[in-house]
């Protein structure tokens, strides 16, 4: 007999990665964000860590570990750079915990909507390094609408690429 029980979402399309992705791909995207942009300041347009995070969160579908996960990604990616430590740590957590929260209501398989979905983090990313880095620490920041606009939509269209990228690595049971 059918179970017909109504379960959620996360509990029916549940991801599964082999644990050694888990740890390779951040660390990975970390790497190459820190010595690309070290060598060429205009790749720092890109946010890998932060594709990574919303990507991880947008699959596992749980805010508490996408939380998590955030946090780490970004004071890992604030310690390789000359910002003070916590501030990537903030806003990638809260990113993760959006983007988990999300990805359990709507269908994030779509590409269209990775592509909204990669757009509209990037840019709540900026609006929280923002304003972080001048509310809460009182340090001056150099923001552009016109810029942040172009840095969510560089991102989004990588996020599309990288998160089915990914989704090849995913666990077939």
């Amino acid at each position: 007999m059918p179970n017909l029980t109504a379960t959620s979402r996360r509990e029916v399309e549940e991801q599964s990665y082999p644990l050694f992705l888990y740890l390779l791909v951040p660390l990975l995207a970390i790497g190459l964000q820190s010595f690309i942009t070290l060598h060429f300041a205009r790749f720092a347009i890109l946010d890998l860590p932060l594709l990574v995070t919303i990507y991880f969160a947008i699959t596992t579908r749980n805010p508490i570990a996408a939380t998590l996960t955030g946090t780490l990604i970004g004071v890992a990616q604030d310690a390789l750079t000359h910002r003070p430590i916590g501030v990537n740590g903030i806003a990638k957590a809260i990113i993760g915990y959006l983007a988990a929260s999300l990805g359990v209501r709507v269908d994030t398989e779509n590409h269209a909507t990775r592509l909204l979905l990669g757009f509209i983090f990037t840019v709540i990313h900026s609006a929280i390094f923002l304003l972080t880095t001048h509310r809460l620490l009182g340090l001056e920041v150099d923001w552009s609408w016109l810029h942040e606009l172009i840095r969510g939509v560089v991102n989004a269209l990588v996020a599309v690429v990288l998160f089915a990228l990914l989704d090849r690595a995913k666990r077939r049971d």
